[in-house]
């Protein structure tokens, strides 16, 4: 059989217009893709998509936001910075990105105070944030800080003995207050004896284990701090309270003087009985602890209970398990439980105490939530132990809820599913033959039965 010309041009025919189609519908697809911007995933979590969380704080943000990536010229650096900005501008359109390589304007980074290799600088009105990772949480966070402006002031007590919030000692608090600073909150040191009152521009005050007693007109003005509606994270010790007997009856408190005693955490490798354990059901259920299941350690902690405590909502926020007691009696040699002395668990590590409030806002009356947290233990944020498993966390979960940044708590990451593919021998067997033998094998016959057929036309 042979093939007419006409049928052949026919055929040329069609494949010169299958051909400009084809170009046809690569030129409408490029043209598609820069007048319109659409973007799907299909990865198990969302992954490469913004939480919802992230969505609702850019929703807040009006006007546009500048950034500038002070980042070198290495390409993988500067896509995964496009990649994690592209997301909030898919959500927000006048996020503006631009970057500077920061070799090149040494002066400008030094002022600037940028420290990492990528960092981030949004500027938003007259407000400036820096972030240090790709990370979403942080990212929408420094977003959040931007819109809800204004500044968050912690003030820590001083002159008594208190551990340091800047200090570097082991027993100080420099490491969880860089955490917090790098957050945006400001910190100031107040010593109540040389001021007549706690500054206004307070949002947290904390006072983190004395070791002098408190002057009778420091208490009062501490009284006066919270009778105005101020907000307080108070960290205990055991023991002595200096002065400090007259906050907890003023907030229908009892802090035990003894230790809680936890053995269980030898078999996790801890061999200090005065160490207590928090793993998931110590956590109760309370805003600043949502989807917070970390472990967490309390060094020589003290307990807690609530006394007819009808002016505040008293929450437990840690609770230690039945298998713990507050040792009474001295901490040397065998320690043990001694029923009638002692006080069997479970303990309260932590309360959370709040109450509604009315206060004056240039005149007029508004109503505000004030939050108080007591914890047993001061130990879990100082240096030597806030950089144990979930403390960090903890301790700027505690200060976000205070400060009434309760969007600021978490945004649970997303990861990938594990997808386990388990196969049998025969299932095993029949691939290896199906890719090996089956398939090479069936397109070497179809290449043949195309080439014959071609050669008999």
């Amino acid at each position: 059989m042979r093939i007419s010309s006409k049928t052949r041009l026919q055929f040329r025919l069609n494949s010169a217009l299958m051909f400009l189609l084809l170009i046809g519908v690569a030129i409408v697809l490029g043209w598609l893709s820069q007048r319109f911007d659409k973007q799907y995933d299909w990865t198990t979590a969302g992954r490469h998509t913004l939480s919802e969380t992230s969505r609702e704080v850019l929703k807040t943000i009006e006007g546009p936001v500048e950034i500038t990536a002070y980042a070198s010229d290495k390409p993988e650096l500067r896509n995964i910075i496009r990649d994690i900005v592209g997301r909030y501008q898919l959500v927000k359109e006048d996020i503006n990105l631009h970057f500077v390589n920061p070799i090149a304007v040494p002066d400008e980074v030094r002022n600037m105070g940028i420290t990492v290799d990528g960092e981030l600088v949004i500027h938003y009105g007259d407000q400036v944030e820096h972030v240090k990772s790709d990370n979403e949480e942080e990212f929408t966070n420094a977003m959040h800080r931007l819109a809800r402006g204004g500044e968050r002031w912690l003030a820590f007590l001083e002159g008594h003995g208190e551990r340091n919030a800047l200090g570097k000692a082991n027993h100080d608090l420099g490491q969880w207050v860089s955490s917090l600073t790098a957050r945006g909150y400001q910190v100031q040191p107040v010593n109540l004896a040389e001021i007549d009152r706690v500054p206004d521009n307070t949002s947290v005050m904390v006072i983190a284990g004395p070791q002098v007693d408190y002057l009778p007109g420091e208490l009062e003005k501490i009284l006066n701090y919270i009778e105005s509606g101020g907000n307080l994270l108070w960290l205990v010790d055991p023991g002595n309270l200096y002065g400090l007997q007259t906050l907890a009856r003023h907030l229908q408190v009892e802090i035990h003087p003894g230790t809680i005693i936890d053995f269980v955490g030898q078999l996790l490798g801890v061999d200090d009985p005065t160490i207590a354990i928090a793993t998931g059901p110590s956590y109760r259920p309370h805003p600043a602890l949502r989807d917070f299941n970390i472990t967490t350690l309390f060094p020589a902690a003290a307990s807690i209970d609530v006394i007819d405590n009808e002016t505040w909502q008293a929450d437990p926020l840690i609770v230690s398990g039945d298998h713990t007691w507050v040792e009474n009696g001295a901490l040397q040699g065998t320690v043990e439980f001694n029923e009638g002395v002692d006080e069997p668990g479970p303990l309260n590590l932590m309360l959370s105490l709040s109450r509604e409030i009315e206060t004056d806002d240039d005149g007029d009356t508004v109503s505000r939530v004030q939050r108080i947290i007591i914890s047993g233990d001061g130990d879990f944020l100082s240096n030597t132990f806030v950089g144990n498993s979930g403390n960090l966390d903890l301790g700027v979960r505690l200060v976000n809820w205070l400060s009434n940044d309760d969007e600021l708590i978490a945004i649970p990451p997303r990861i990938a599913e594990d997808r386990i593919l388990e196969l049998s021998n025969a299932a095993k067997l029949a691939i290896i033959i199906g890719f090996l033998i089956v398939l090479p094998l069936t397109l070497l016959v179809t290449g043949l039965v195309i080439w014959w057929r071609r050669r008999t036309l």
